[in-house]
């Protein structure tokens, strides 16, 4: 296993990951240094991460493990269901609006967010979603006809939160992560993830890459699911940090989030974002995905959103950027370690073959507990 992406503070801490055998996922905790073997207990790590208290879980019923110096993590979640929430980030809202005005074409980008900026501004950060401040921009932005479906759900009551893809479709620190070939206007999305059980407690976090295709999700907002969900969209990893005395919530809020583009035209780009720059809070986004009218009984991870929309030119002014084959992103913050992934055309990627099914009939094949 590469330690080299592991946090700062490691051997500090627990954590939760998966990594590949031949005879199929296991799932490993790590305790202050020491490694365990989750699986003969629970056999995924959504079972064990839905335990009243999944640390004290280790200690009774871990199996101590060596990894092999060679193993591949993989996605650090199974079971779980995995959602993003979108247009958290007042950055982030101004590109969507963006796109939306473009109709995804790229070139009109610069004239556009110019034409934005000028009639929103770009200082809505201090706007709590929602608030009668909020309601007020509105009633001025319809007013123009300037209204949009990203800003409704930027400062408007209700979170958007959808499905980025389907449970155990998400790729590990190391694995290709795929752009699909129709889009001419893509970056990554590098995200904090909070990781919540079937209580939707939130227990703890990991980071993301919410690969986003602005382009097709331009032309339409119906096309959310063309844009989010493809071979190999989303990176997950490199573990899971559960919060213990080591690592909190609050850890999460005042994190500070690096990403750097590697690309083999020689193009570099290196930017940092700040979590708490968020528009609504890490638990109020998760009390939208999990409450009575909604759960998720093997647990969930959710994206909360990028702090980052990159813009430098790649090729001619005005273009802004959009990711090449080849490209390696990698993201990272002290306490959550690096993930770090490149990128290739979806029909490119691995197909995706392991899903539920096969994980449950490995976990029969070894008199493991599904």
């Amino acid at each position: 296993m590469d330690t080299s992406i592991l946090p700062a503070d490691w051997p500090r801490g627990s954590y939760a990951g998966r990594i590949d055998t031949p005879q199929g996922p296991v799932a490993l905790a790590w305790l202050d240094g020491a490694c365990f073997d989750m699986t003969p207990a629970f056999g995924t790590v959504s079972a064990w991460l839905n335990q009243p208290d999944p640390i004290a879980a280790i200690r009774a019923r871990g199996v101590p493990f060596s990894p092999p110096a060679d193993a591949t993590l993989l996605a650090p979640v199974d079971l779980h269901a995995i959602k993003a929430a979108g247009v958290t980030y007042v950055r982030s809202m101004l590109e969507r609006v963006i796109e939306e005005r473009c109709r995804g074409d790229a070139s009109q980008a610069e004239a556009v967010r110019a034409e934005v900026r000028a009639i929103i501004g770009d200082d809505l950060s201090a706007v709590k979603p929602g608030s009668a401040q909020a309601m007020k921009i509105k009633a001025a932005l319809v007013e123009k006809g300037w209204w949009s479906q990203y800003l409704e759900v930027g400062i408007g009551a209700d979170a958007e939160i959808f499905t980025k893809c389907q449970p155990m479709a998400a790729v590990g620190p190391g694995a290709a992560v795929g752009v699909h070939p129709s889009s001419q206007w893509s970056n990554p999305e590098p995200e904090a993830v909070m990781v919540v059980n079937a209580a939707g407690r939130i227990i703890g976090a990991t980071l993301g890459n919410d690969v986003n295709l602005r382009d097709i999700e331009g032309r339409s907002a119906l096309l959310l699911g063309r844009a989010k969900d493809n071979n190999a969209s989303c990176a997950l990893g490199p573990l899971v940090r559960l919060f213990d005395a080591t690592y909190s919530l609050d850890d999460v809020r005042a994190s500070i989030t690096s990403m750097s583009i590697r690309g083999k035209d020689g193009f570099t780009l290196a930017e940092t974002g700040a979590v708490g720059a968020i528009s609504r809070d890490p638990e109020e986004l998760v009390a939208q995905l999990v409450s009575p009218h909604h759960q998720y009984p093997d647990g969930a991870v959710l994206f909360l959103g990028t702090p980052f929309s990159p813009a430098k030119d790649r090729g001619a002014p005005g273009l802004g950027f959009t990711h090449k084959a080849g490209d390696v992103v990698r993201i990272s913050t002290p306490k959550l370690g690096a993930l770090e992934n490149t990128v290739l055309p979806t029909d490119q990627c691995p197909p995706w073959r392991f899903g539920t099914g096969a994980l449950f009939a490995s976990l029969a094949a070894r008199g493991l507990p599904r």
